[in-house]
């Protein structure tokens, strides 16, 4: 059974910072793509960031490209999201996923596996 536990979100202001981190169980996920999508109220769930099995492949949506930092530690399985210089607009429901893909397809596709979810709120 795999198993997405995402943590570290909450509360912060506009132009701070939060770091979120994915625990990954249920199988290895070295050969993974491992990623973050979000989801705001009355929206569609879009696109953040993903990084490839190695660590060395990432792709970012525009809208956090030079702000986000997306990465993994393969001895742990975990994966995380470092989110600098947040907006009001990164308000959202974070949510970690997993295929076996790339990254770039999952930024097109999804994942197969999903987390529960960790609420960021950006304040102005």
């Amino acid at each position: 059974q795999v198993q997405l536990v995402e943590s570290g979100g909450g509360l912060v202001q506009a132009g701070g910072s939060l770091r979120l981190s994915c625990a990954a169980s249920g199988r290895t996920f070295s050969t993974y793509a491992m990623g973050w999508f979000r989801q705001a109220p009355g929206k569609e769930r879009e696109f953040v960031a993903a990084v490839g099995w190695s660590g060395d492949s990432t792709y970012y949506a525009d809208s956090v490209k030079g702000r986000f930092t997306v990465s993994r530690d393969n001895a742990k399985n975990m994966v995380y999201l470092q989110m600098n210089n947040l907006k009001p607009e990164d308000t959202a429901e974070y949510y970690c996923t997993t295929s076996l893909t790339t990254a770039q397809a999952m930024g097109i596709y999804g994942g197969d596996y999903w987390g529960q979810g960790t609420q960021v709120t950006v304040s102005s």
